[in-house]
């Protein structure tokens, strides 16, 4: 019971990470913007703050959003309003002009790990491994499981979004071809919201 739970919970993750959601979007854009070195940051608080997002959920603070339910609310508008002002952001960016380019960059590793917390995908996919996932092993073990199975397909998948972004460099070249791509990805980025209002 609890393997075949576990290869269930396995697959799950995979299908939850691996599909395009704001998080890989945002990745492969910042991929063909910024070059794969320069996403890293990106990649590692994505990976690192939605590990410790599953961990601190399923450790309790699930219990305070069952308690306070417009914490959800907050959130999801917050999540929203984030939303829209990074695809605003990935719409007017063109090509990087060089590696040493300070002038803007990549999302950082702390601004990635707390978009996690208003990322509603991410939640989605929260509530669903603690949920319906929690039988895999005895608590806490479980939550450690679910914790290490999260940073292991959180690395590939996000890797995986990055590096295709990167391959597109070569073949986006000029910048009018970039601004194009990258305003498709904020149109993309805003098409993720319509599963969190549908229901509103």
């Amino acid at each position: 019971m609890a393997s075949s739970l576990f290869y269930a919970f396995l697959a799950f993750m995979v299908v939850m990470y691996f599909t395009p959601g704001p998080n890989n979007i945002m990745l492969l854009a910042s991929g063909l913007t910024y070059g794969f070195r320069r996403t890293i940051p990106h990649i590692a608080g994505i990976v690192l703050g939605f590990a410790f997002m599953v961990a601190a959920v399923g450790l309790g603070l699930g219990t305070v959003f069952l308690a306070y339910p417009i914490l959800q609310t907050i959130l999801k508008y917050a999540g929203a309003a984030y939303l829209i002002y990074l695809a605003a952001v990935i719409a007017m960016s063109g090509p990087a002009k060089t590696e040493g380019d300070k002038s803007r960059g990549p999302m950082t590793f702390w601004g990635a790990a707390m978009f996690q917390w208003i990322n509603a995908k991410g939640w989605v996919i929260v509530i669903g491994t603690i949920t319906a996932y929690a039988a895999i092993a005895q608590f806490p073990f479980n939550i450690a499981i679910q914790t290490l199975v999260s940073l292991i397909v959180g690395v590939v998948s996000t890797v995986v979004w990055a590096l295709f972004g990167t391959a597109l460099r070569p073949v986006l070249t000029s910048e009018r071809l970039v601004r194009a791509f990258n305003i498709l990805m904020a149109l993309l980025l805003l098409a993720s919201l319509y599963p969190v209002f549908m229901d509103a």
